[in-house]
């Protein structure tokens, strides 16, 4: 039995993230459950919004060069460490690399990887788990393949939906790592089909066939302590009739089409005002729509929020809409987060029938579902909410049942920390032609 594990490193493409807080999170309540931590990072922040929670962290960060020309040093020096290493397996991943389809795209990622193996061989980690299942799980493979250090990684929407992923290359990072985990049940369907397609050849020595067990569903959690309504939220019955939305300011979170439903409810004549929070390139289109809709005085842009703002906010909503569509590139929203944040607060929510988000909704019950770009069908469910203070309050409390039940932050996240310290061996057929003296040590390692 190990008696001093060495940490799990957490490889992401860039921390801290202000719109990521589900990773945030999570790294804190694995650090909460007493798993030693470390964080590498392909680029660092560049917005300049933190949120408080930050602070709480405890594991060390290290960013990996972003760019070969401005860090060519430190690039070139753990190259030549990880090849003197061992000389065939650099070659082997290397030319793996280079024969991807995208090959200056892979080579960056390769030498991420280098600078990543460089420090892991003067401070250890028991494993990697990289969230997204691109680039950073990219940089994990590689690091993977040049060290026998297993690695796994969470599946979210953008990574796996976008008409632009490499399917053959998702396939490839599904053989070698661990496990995979993703984020709800439409997901892992969708995750199953695309393993048991047949595509390219992948990477040599490892098995083509992906077990059924390798893919995992894992919601993601909230922290119910944080969202707790508390004595400062007003009953339904005293709400103004706000609509709050929030999110990043993105063609899939269907902002347009709520800004459309608005405007069919003032022609009907309902009292309401609209509140969406958040930044994001389709920002300007929105004031656009807002502009040409002449909904000035109904529908506000505010701005990105930090978390204890938009927590009170949700205090005052009567109602809470996030009318997600699918991008006309594929991407997605897998199990959005703020949908469990107000529901958590006991604020009804109203949002589509796609991917994840049945699986937080029980329609009728705990919030409702429309068709996505159906601004005449959000408008309904709205008005139908906004009418009856009595049956928000009663979704609000099923709501808040639902999450406690199923998207409890600690419960969760105790499951993803027995996966990654579960000590598992590399299956041999992973083991990329291992020396036999390297297998050995990594057998002791884990024994």
């Amino acid at each position: 039995m190990k008696v001093d594990p060495m940490p799990i490193a957490y490889v992401l493409k860039m921390y801290p993230r202000f719109s990521e807080t589900f990773i945030l999170n999570e790294i804190l309540e694995l650090e909460r459950q007493g798993v030693d931590l470390r964080i590498y990072s392909l680029r660092k922040p560049d917005d300049g919004r933190f949120h408080a929670n930050l602070a709480r962290v405890r594991a060390p960060v290290f960013y990996l060069p972003e760019h070969l020309r401005l860090e060519p040093g430190r690039v070139l020096a753990a190259q030549r460490a990880v090849a003197r290493a061992n000389p065939r397996r650099y070659a082997r991943v290397l030319r793996y690399a280079l024969s991807s389809r995208s090959p200056l795209a892979a080579f960056k990622r390769f030498w991420q990887a280098g600078v990543l193996v460089d420090h892991l061989s003067a401070q250890p980690a028991d494993h990697l788990h990289a969230h997204f299942a691109s680039s950073a799980t990219r940089v994990a493979m590689f690091a993977h393949l040049l060290t026998g250090v297993s690695y796994s990684f969470t599946a979210h929407a953008k990574d796996i939906f976008l008409n632009t992923v490499d399917l053959d290359l998702m396939r490839d990072k599904m053989r070698a790592a661990r496990f995979v985990v993703t984020v709800s049940d439409f997901n892992h369907t969708y995750l199953t089909q695309v393993a048991g397609q047949a595509g390219r050849a992948g990477l040599p020595g490892i098995a083509q066939t992906i077990p059924a067990d390798r893919i995992r569903r894992l919601y993601n959690g909230i922290d119910l302590t944080q969202f707790e309504p508390g004595a400062a939220a007003l009953p339904q019955a005293k709400r103004e009739p706000l609509i709050l939305a929030v999110g990043r300011l993105v063609e899939k979170k269907g902002f347009h089409v709520l800004v459309r439903a608005c405007a069919l409810l003032r022609d009907r004549g309902a009292a309401f005002h609209c509140d969406i929070i958040g930044k994001g390139p389709q920002e300007a289109a929105l004031r656009a729509l807002i502009a040409e809709l002449r909904l000035a005085a109904r529908v506000q842009l505010v701005g990105p929020k930090p978390q204890d703002e938009i927590v009170a906010a949700y205090r005052y909503a009567a109602v809470f809409a996030l009318p997600c569509v699918v991008g006309a590139d594929g991407n997605r929203d897998g199990l959005p987060t703020v949908l469990l944040e107000a529901m958590a607060m006991r604020v009804p929510v109203v949002s589509t029938d796609l991917t994840g988000v049945p699986e937080i909704i029980d329609d009728g019950i705990a919030g409702l579902l429309v068709p996505q770009n159906d601004p005449a069908a959000l408008a309904d469910a709205l008005a139908r909410l906004l009418a009856d203070p009595v049956l928000r309050e009663r979704m609000g409390s099923a709501a808040r049942a639902r999450v406690e039940r199923k998207f409890d932050l600690q419960k969760n996240v105790a499951v993803l920390r027995g996966w990654l310290t579960g000590g598992e061996e590399i299956p041999m057929a992973q083991a990329w032609q291992m020396p036999d003296a390297e297998i050995r040590d990594h057998q002791d390692a884990t024994a």
